[in-house]
């Protein structure tokens, strides 16, 4: 039997304490996320150990002190992609 797809969506801003779970979910609800930013022009990061960990926290809960190292990673990505697509 094959996993199911998860999806986590984050949400940043300089005021926010720690990035915070927006969205998560698994099967139609993990492709409804992915959709969703997919429109929105929103960078999606494939990354599973860390999808699944991230689908543990509660959604509007902060990520954990553990998962701030994993994420920075993933943001300093997504500002890279932005100044890149902004150079254009």
């Amino acid at each position: 039997m094959s996993e199911r797809k998860k999806a986590v969506a984050l949400k940043y801003e300089q005021s926010y304490e720690s990035p915070i779970v927006t969205a998560a979910g698994i099967g139609q609800i993990a492709d409804n996320i992915l959709n969703k930013a997919r429109e929105s022009n929103v960078p999606v990061v494939y990354d599973k150990e860390l999808t699944d960990l991230l689908s543990n926290v509660d959604v509007g809960d902060y990520i954990p002190v553990a998962l701030y190292d994993a994420v920075a990673k993933v943001i300093a990505y997504v500002v890279d992609i932005d100044k890149n697509i902004n150079r254009r």
